[in-house]
């Protein structure tokens, strides 16, 4: 009979799980992956495939033969890690380098610490910046959405995502108001009728997520929260200085990939802060780098780095806003 350790008392009793966490944000995924499926059609649904099943299966490689450990693909995680990795990139992405992000992701952003509850990174993020600078041209090739049952059909393969359309009108030299001209109107921003990483175009759908796992007390408000309060106000105060230069801060709510950043990505609770303030201040740092990127650096996306840097600051962030003991 095994020995069994018991730490010291007070205990808090609870039914929740790594195991029924995992799953549970894997049910909060569903609708986006149903509207990433509508918009995109096959191809995206091949994409979350190949990536959710080589996560599956470099997770268990590595548990078997590397580190020699049991191993743990049925806890969810690497379900997780494959199909947010698959929603950050475009649907039209050669499956080759879909399995090869998904390998970056597991063994060096997630195994190569450990595993699961030891990684700094965001596994999906690292594996999707990974490609990013590797295959630049192919990561910003973005297939326009073409809804399987009516909409806004197209008959362009490619084009580009409305915070690239808006950066590049706004360096040509026009005005904000020309700028908002050429890109897609705010229903088909929130529907996601527009171009970009596939799992990312649809706010509705990660906001439906979302809700489901507040409402099941996987994540608090206060990360998503605080990263969108931020957006909004920083993009706010320049807009307020020049609205002729700047856009307004709700255009940035709804492009990009801000919503299932803030939504999934950044509340990933084992690369942030442990503590609400620390989470508020992880939250802000996020929004600021975001908008820092979008506005003023090459990029026009930012949301990827801006976790992958407050991802590093978390044990500084926890350290300086350590959770209240017990009772206290």
């Amino acid at each position: 009979m095994g020995l069994l350790t018991v730490s010291g008392s007070p205990h808090v009793h609870g039914d929740q799980s790594v195991k029924k966490i995992m799953w549970g944000v894997n049910i909060a995924l569903i609708p986006t992956f149903l509207g990433s499926i509508y918009f995109f059609g096959w191809q995206a649904l091949s994409v979350v495939l190949v990536s959710v099943g080589c996560c599956l299966l470099f997770q268990w490689l590595i548990e078997k033969f590397l580190l020699k450990t049991p191993t743990n693909i049925t806890d969810g995680s690497a379900v997780i890690t494959g199909a947010l990795l698959a929603f950050n990139l475009p649907s039209g992405l050669p499956l080759w380098m879909v399995a090869l992000g998904a390998l970056v992701a597991i063994g060096i952003g997630k195994m190569a610490f450990g595993g699961l509850g030891k990684n700094p990174f965001n596994p999906a993020l690292v594996g999707r910046v990974f490609l990013l600078i590797s295959f630049g041209k192919a990561m910003t090739t973005w297939p326009v959405p073409n809804p399987l049952f009516g909409g806004h059909v197209t008959d362009a393969l490619t084009g580009p995502t409305p915070l690239g359309q808006l950066k590049g009108a706004l360096n040509s030299g026009l005005s904000v108001d020309q700028a908002l001209a050429q890109v897609p109107d705010y229903v088909d921003l929130l529907i996601g009728a527009r171009g970009g990483s596939f799992g990312e175009v649809s706010c509705i759908a990660i906001i439906l997520g979302g809700i489901y796992m507040l409402f099941r007390k996987i994540i608090t408000w206060h990360i998503p929260a605080s990263f969108l309060g931020s957006v909004l106000v920083f993009a706010g105060i320049l807009w307020l200085i020049n609205p002729e230069h700047f856009v307004n801060p709700f255009f940035h709510l709804v492009t990009g990939g801000l919503m299932l950043g803030a939504v999934f990505m950044a509340t990933d609770m084992v690369t942030s802060p442990m503590s609400p303030w620390g989470q508020i201040i992880f939250g802000i740092g996020c929004g600021v780098i975001t908008i820092i990127i979008r506005v003023f650096g090459m990029y026009p996306e930012g949301v990827s780095f801006a976790i992958l840097i407050m991802n590093a600051l978390v044990p500084l962030i926890n350290k300086g806003f350590k959770p209240a003991r017990f009772a206290k």
